[in-house]
């Protein structure tokens, strides 16, 4: 029987204009269901569709970020095989959202980021961790295969040689190890789950204050680097360049100049 928990396997909540959604089954250590990724995908179509979401924060509760699937659901071997690949291809489902979503996506990883959790952070456009988290990928030693698009990320992240040892070895990276490594974007000492959402936060909110398009096509146009060629890339910046420069945030970001203030973007 399903505890109360279960019934939210999702939560969500908007903090000046940053939506931050936790995974919430700690009692299995936010470890992923097709509830889940269901709930996910809904919040994240949700965010694509609010002009209030300027950025999206994924996190867990409890003491771990997500550890991937919850091995105890597979061991009573009670899926058909339609219902093994639809759970699967939830995490296809949720990785793709958050790496095509208009808005920035920060994971922020908290505890252990195994698996599936550790796709779904890498799929995000930023990975702050922990100091004391785990991020790792345990599938070759235990018959399984990577998802979320990890043989693509990967390899652009940390680089070919990386990505084989990180995937075929399985070892985990705590946050300092990750950043080092080029994996995290930002390793946070945090004396407690409210220090590291306070710090997670202040970042969040730096992404919040830029232009909303202008924040949209860089994310699209980075995520679109490694399919185009420079002239490719050139042609792509000057539509870009020129879309924006048609925008009231435009207008607003050369006033605020002018008068020595902050803009203030309202994306449009």
């Amino acid at each position: 029987m399903s505890s109360d928990v279960d019934l939210q396997p999702v939560l969500s909540e908007l903090k000046d204009g940053v939506l931050w959604i936790t995974l919430n089954r700690p009692q299995r250590l936010n470890a992923v269901s097709k509830p889940l990724y269901d709930r996910l995908c809904e919040l994240l179509d949700e965010a694509e569709r609010s002009a209030e979401v300027r950025v999206v924060v994924l996190t867990g509760a409890g003491r771990a970020f997500c550890v991937g699937a919850d091995m105890k659901a597979h061991g009573e071997g009670t899926r058909t095989a339609f219902e093994r690949r639809e759970y699967l291809r939830g995490e296809q489902e949720v990785c793709r959202r958050l790496f095509e979503l208009s808005r920035p996506v920060v994971a922020a990883v908290n505890g252990y980021a195994l698996g599936a959790g550790a796709e779904m952070a890498l799929a995000a456009d930023f990975l702050l961790m922990k100091a004391d988290a785990q991020w790792g990928l345990p599938e070759t030693g235990i018959g399984a295969f990577i998802g979320g698009g990890v043989s693509w990320l990967l390899p652009a992240r940390v680089g070919l040689g990386k990505a084989r040892e990180l995937v075929m070895l399985g070892e985990r990276l705590d946050g300092r190890q990750a950043l080092a490594m080029g994996l995290a974007h930002r390793c946070l000492d945090a004396a407690d789950t409210a220090d590291f959402q306070q710090q997670v936060q202040a970042f969040a909110l730096q992404l919040a204050s830029k232009a909303p398009l202008s924040m949209a096509l860089a994310k699209q146009h980075l995520n679109r680097a490694a399919q185009r060629g420079f002239e490719d890339a050139l042609v792509a910046e000057l539509e870009g360049m020129m879309f924006c420069s048609t925008t009231r945030d435009w207008q607003e970001g050369v006033d605020a100049f002018a008068e020595k203030r902050q803009p203030v973007f309202t994306g449009q």
